[in-house]
């Protein structure tokens, strides 16, 4: 099974802390590759849109952010940057597969 999560954080999604799924807005399951590059194909394009950064890594996770979009963060005392990440898995592990045939085109 594939699926697709959507998170907002303040850190990027590769780094998938502990805690990492209460961050998730939105997970989407699929049966097939093709299912899930779609959906990931109209998120990432939404995303890019909408943040002036992105950045991705092992081309299973990708960071969108915008300088003016911060959070306040009461342990630190300081606001810190907010991150709009995807990450994709296969049964629950992160993986380049679902783009593995255009990991150029992002």
């Amino acid at each position: 099974m594939y699926e697709i999560v959507y998170m907002k954080a303040d850190y990027e999604p590769w780094w998938m802390f502990e805690d990492w799924r209460s961050t998730v807005v939105t997970s989407k399951t699929f049966q097939t590759k093709d299912e899930a590059e779609q959906y990931f194909n109209d998120l990432f394009t939404k995303l890019k849109r909408e943040h002036e950064f992105n950045e991705k890594r092992k081309n299973c996770f990708f960071a969108f952010w915008s300088e003016s979009e911060r959070v306040y963060c009461e342990g630190c005392d300081e606001c810190l940057q907010l991150y709009h990440g995807i990450v994709i898995l296969h049964d629950g592990i992160p993986t380049d597969e679902v783009l593995s045939n255009n990991s150029n085109s992002y």
